[in-house]
């Protein structure tokens, strides 16, 4: 091109004029892209998907007649070997399948299907149909709603993880990643059943491991979501906790703290006395805490005395917050200590509204469990403790089937701790 300032007086050409204003290639790149996405949007719009986004599963069903006959040739080799030729097999009639009942261990009359079980019947061998027992469920009902949960069984302590070695036994400890007794042995509960508006309450029954035959009874009888505290001065503890927890129920450890009164009224060797030095009162709770695995939390066993010391409350509920570990006081104790200093030291710590059981008669521990209702309707949730004993065992397992239509959902006492009701 000719330079304007030498020809200032020469027209420039249409094309000329047309190139100088010609855009940038950045321009004309950001048009192309435009262009092409606003197409390929258009063209996919148009595409016929109807699965698309979704798994597809083809699968060809044969008609009846082939069926019936693809199973007759399966089966065919399994009755000539275990039935004579000359004896065939008869068709089932309607009758006989009128006269049928579907349960454990139920023969099944002859039909032209085999199954893995086969039953001699004379010269003839019949298949039989085994169906197992259902699974047993917890029930949860809120509102008009019934919430069903499997009960699973609980892993069977101890936990390696969690767990330190010691001259006594094996101590709960924090895991790595802050892996903690009170999260690895409790009982889980469904969120939906802990942030729900239903009425909830928890029952802690104490004094498990000492009588053998209440144990066992408690743990096959009561509900999975009442937890059981285990004594530590009964024999062969292991085995019955994880039986407990093999039911589904969570485990709380009873350690026995001085009472008013002591020693006239003296819990069991190797109590927590407010006179103790500190270390004394530390390798007796170790000691306490050495004799099984599987526990989340503890329970004080007596301690009026004990626990109305802060300094005492404090020393307890520091190791058991060190250790990953919860703390209940049963309910027993006036003026006790505990609650002011859980807030200052942030430990997971809750007191029981009653015990059930202090009258041990079926119409009391009734009236008590009322009274855990009105307050659970009231507060959201009641915790409630007693005793293993039989009159308690069987009045809590009759009351629970009737509160689960009153509304009542029951919870493990872990649960306290958690979601809105912490």
């Amino acid at each position: 091109m000719r330079d304007n300032l030498n020809i200032p007086l020469q027209r420039k050409s249409l094309g000329n004029r047309l190139w100088e204003k010609r855009p940038s290639a950045l321009v004309l790149a950001y048009v192309l892209t435009v262009a092409g996405y606003a197409g390929a949007a258009t063209w996919s719009v148009k595409q016929e998907l109807p699965f698309a986004g979704e798994p597809v599963v083809v699968a060809e069903i044969p008609a009846p007649k082939e069926i019936k006959e693809i199973l007759t040739a399966s089966i065919e080799p399994v009755i000539e070997a275990v039935a004579p030729a000359s004896e065939p097999t008869p068709e089932p009639t309607p009758e006989d399948y009128d006269a049928m009942t579907v349960g454990p261990e139920t023969p099944v009359p002859d039909v032209p299907f085999a199954d893995e079980g086969v039953e001699q019947v004379g010269r003839k061998k019949k298949p039989t149909i085994t169906i197992q027992e259902p699974v047993k469920q917890d029930t949860y009902k809120q509102g008009e709603a019934i919430i069903y949960s499997a009960r699973r069984a609980l892993a069977a302590a101890p936990n390696a993880a969690i767990s330190e070695k010691t001259p006594n036994g094996l101590l709960p400890k924090i895991g790595a990643g802050n892996q903690l007794a009170l999260n690895v042995y409790a009982r889980r509960t469904p969120m939906s059943i802990v942030h729900s508006s239903s009425p909830k309450i928890a029952i802690v029954l104490g004094g498990m491991g000492l009588n053998t035959k209440l144990t066992q009874k408690a743990i096959k009888e009561l509900p999975a979501d009442v937890t059981l505290a285990f004594a530590p001065y009964g024999e062969g503890l292991q085995p019955q906790v994880n039986a407990a927890r093999k039911e589904g129920h969570e485990v709380f450890l009873q350690v026995p703290m001085e009472p008013i009164g002591f020693p006239a009224a003296n819990p069991g060797p190797k109590t927590l006395l407010e006179d103790n030095p500190p270390e004394e009162n530390l390798a007796a709770l170790h000691w306490h805490m050495t004799r099984f695995s599987g526990y989340a939390g503890v329970l004080n066993y007596m301690g009026g005395k004990f626990l109305k010391n802060p300094d005492d409350a404090k020393f307890v509920l520091e190791e058991l917050r060190r250790r990953g570990l919860y703390f209940l006081e049963d309910g027993t104790v006036q003026g006790s200590a505990t609650p002011d200093v859980a807030v200052v030291i942030r430990a997971k710590a809750k007191t029981a509204s009653r015990v059930i059981d202090a009258n041990p008669t079926a119409a009391a521990i009734n009236a008590a469990l009322q009274e855990l209702e009105v307050e659970a309707q009231q507060n959201g949730i009641a915790i409630g403790t007693g005793s293993g004993l039989a009159i308690t065992i069987d009045t809590i397992a009759d009351w629970a089937k009737e509160a689960s239509e009153r509304g009542i959902i029951l919870v493990p006492i872990s649960a306290s701790y958690s979601g809105r009701l912490g």
